[in-house]
């Protein structure tokens, strides 16, 4: 099970809850990924910006583990080995980070959601997952958003391992939400009957977070 601990409160999380009261970057435009592939209100970047709660945690692959558990038939509990002992994909895909960058066709390999519902074997009454980060970060989804197509726990990026600074040893990414869904230094993954708000959300964050429809911010 994942411990809980508050994560600092960073000057970057005081801007970001600035800019929630704000509205800040808002646009009021609405498009969808089949007309117009960059979401409104977001600019291209080549470069992978650093954003995070100002703590790096270092887990070594050797101590690194995934408790999966709640509303399931199967919790699962992994160390890497086991992890990586599963079916392996590979998903090429555009991410995009409330704060408005983007970034075009990202390379990552893990183990696809799917998978990972197919071993735990959620019950019926479950439809949201929390997750739990080794820094204390948490952010919630709706099973349906939890299980997309291309969402993963990844492992690696571009060929390469997941650096510490971008959440490995293994984070989430589900490229159909803003990034601060996608978990860094993943500890834990919780299935509920019901949701719970995690880190963003309770601070005037969107609940779901969908780029195309600029859900940046609680009642957009």
């Amino acid at each position: 099970m994942a411990e809980e601990s508050e994560p600092p409160v960073s000057k970057l999380t005081r801007t970001k809850e600035r800019w929630a009261r704000e509205g800040r970057f808002l646009t009021g435009k609405i498009t969808r990924p089949e007309e117009q592939r960059l979401p409104p209100g977001q600019h291209l970047t080549r470069d992978w910006p650093i954003l995070d709660l100002g703590l790096t945690p270092e887990i070594p692959r050797e101590r690194w583990r995934l408790d999966v558990y709640g509303a399931v038939e199967q919790p699962v509990f992994w160390d890497f080995v086991q992890f990586m002992a599963q079916a392996q994909k590979q998903v090429t895909c555009d991410i995009h980070c409330v704060t408005t960058w983007s970034r075009y066709d990202t390379q990552w390999e893990g183990l696809a959601t799917r998978d990972l519902l197919l071993a735990c074997q959620p019950r019926d009454d479950a439809s949201f997952v929390v997750l739990h980060s080794y820094d204390g970060y948490t952010t919630n989804l709706a099973l349906e958003d939890f299980a997309a197509e291309d969402a993963l726990l990844v492992h690696s990026w571009s060929g390469q391992p997941l650096s510490a600074e971008h959440g490995g040893p293994v984070r989430l990414v589900v490229p159909h939400l803003y990034f601060w869904k996608s978990a860094k230094w993943l500890q834990a993954i919780e299935f509920l009957a019901h949701d719970a708000p995690g880190y963003w959300e309770v601070r005037g964050y969107h609940n779901r977070g969908d780029p195309w429809a600029e859900q940046r911010y609680s009642g957009d």
